[in-house]
């Protein structure tokens, strides 16, 4: 039997010389939920609300469509907060273009 905890992965990313944190949350029956997190902001996938991050002021971009950290870093960003516009990060980037702005 598999316990709720070992459903959990937390992966270290090293690109470019930009350490991020993966996490990765398999879900009964559904794609996991997947968060890459930076100094400076994150990328939530389809499951987390970017207006709520935007309400905070947070530098935070969303995609859609992830089962995995890999596939996320290939994503093209469907919505960002104002913060992370300021910042340089733009619906369309790839993830893997704004690891330098997380």
């Amino acid at each position: 039997m598999k316990t709720p905890y070992s459903t959990i992965s937390v992966k270290i990313i090293n690109i470019d010389n930009k350490k991020l944190v993966g996490i990765e949350i398999e879900l009964p029956n559904a794609p996991p939920l997947i968060i890459l997190r930076g100094d400076k902001g994150f990328v939530m996938c389809g499951y987390l609300d970017i207006k709520v991050a935007d309400k905070l002021g947070l530098v935070a971009a969303r995609v859609t469509g992830v089962r995995s950290i890999s596939e996320m870093l290939e994503k093209e960003i469907v919505e960002v907060t104002s913060k992370a516009s300021e910042h340089g990060i733009l619906p369309g980037m790839k993830v893997k273009d704004i690891i330098s702005k997380l």
